[in-house]
């Protein structure tokens, strides 16, 4: 097993946390702007041709992601375009558009969850009031979305995290792919492991805790306001 070579493992798997945190942070961010467009198209109800289009492909969309494997899903982003259209992707490319279109189907539906849940009513007060329906949506429904939206947010960001892992089957140098490869060096995969996971909770756990002082300093502004 040697343990002993855990201070060895440590700085070694120690420098895929960057290729890790870059991905996770482009993950949240392209699948929270994904998933707030999606969720807002599936939240409304078709009035025409246009909209029933639209509504229809994001239902295509959150079903198509939500019921496939995440590997399945980022294969098919790495090997299709170069089959389809001749486009050779790079693995971190193809990994955090895959990891993107994955996060953004699932913070989709808790955005859509968040919208519903806002009492109908303060739209219609805030038509009445001259506002627009964007106007109304941008000052009214999504600030009240968005904070319901925290604690599942909280819990995707996370498991994001988690799910990166996968794109080390890619070849990317991230945290799984150090461990493996130091592991396999040294003949200690296990404990090289064991460092991965440390890192992996540390990053999760973090996480966590930010979006956590994020919803403290929203709840203290709704109390002074």
């Amino acid at each position: 097993m040697r343990w002993d070579a855990l201070p060895t493992f440590v700085p070694l798997i120690f420098q895929g946390v960057k290729i890790t945190l870059q991905i996770s942070a482009l993950g949240v961010l392209f699948g929270t702007l994904i998933g707030l467009v999606v969720g807002l198209v599936r939240s409304q109800r078709p009035t025409n041709l246009f909209l029933w289009l639209l509504h229809g492909l994001a239902t295509v969309y959150v079903e198509v992601v939500r019921g496939t494997p995440f590997l399945v899903q980022l294969y098919l982003m790495y090997y299709a375009p170069y089959f389809l259209l001749g486009i050779d992707l790079p693995a971190l490319t193809a990994g955090i558009i895959a990891i993107s279109l994955n996060s953004g189907a699932y913070v989709a539906e808790i955005f859509r969850g968040a919208i519903e849940s806002v009492e109908r009513g303060q739209m219609e007060a805030g038509r009445s009031l001259g506002l627009t329906f964007a106007q109304t949506m941008r000052h009214v429904i999504l600030p009240q979305a968005f904070r319901r939206a925290l604690p599942p947010l909280a819990n995707e960001f996370a498991s994001l995290i988690k799910e990166s892992s996968v794109i080390s089957v890619l070849g990317v140098a991230d945290i799984m792919f150090k461990a493996k490869t130091v592991g396999t060096a040294h003949l200690a995969v296990v404990p090289a492991l064991a460092v991965a996971a440390v890192y992996y909770l540390l990053l999760t756990g973090i996480t966590s805790q930010l979006v956590r002082l994020l919803e403290r300093r929203l709840g203290k502004s709704d109390s002074h306001s």
